[in-house]
């Protein structure tokens, strides 16, 4: 045991994180890992959320092509029941539609909350597996 702590000892080295104003980067010149991946994560993030004006007009031709809907009742404000007549289960049929248009599940709980065209996509831009 007095072996292994006196080779612990020999071995560790004595790390002082510090951050230069001028720059970060190493005494190398060299980026620190977690700069490198921060910086990876947030160009990703950044990258693959939608516009939402494109959400928007996707959702709204989501919409006017369901068939209980008069397409010249939709706009980016319509509610699904006051505005365009829609009962609940027509509303789950609009949000499947949705999950269909952009590639991805919309958890029950949160379909559940989507009873307008603007808080569809609200959701949908803010979701980062929408394609």
């Amino acid at each position: 045991m007095a072996l292994r702590n006196a080779l612990l000892r020999y071995l560790r080295v004595n790390v002082t994180p510090t951050l230069r104003s001028s720059s970060i980067t190493s005494h190398r010149g060299v980026a620190p890992l977690y700069v490198i991946l921060r910086r990876r994560f947030s160009e990703e993030v950044r990258g693959s959320f939608l516009d939402k004006s494109e959400v928007t007009d996707r959702v709204v031709s989501v919409v006017k092509t369901f068939q209980k809907v008069e397409p010249s009742k939709v706009t980016p404000k319509a509610h699904f029941q006051n505005d365009l007549g829609l009962d609940s289960l027509d509303t789950v049929e609009v949000v499947m539609a949705l999950e269909e248009e952009f590639g991805f599940e919309i958890p029950d709980n949160e379909a559940d909350k989507i009873q307008s065209i603007d808080l569809a996509v609200e959701f949908i831009a803010s979701h980062p597996q929408a394609k």
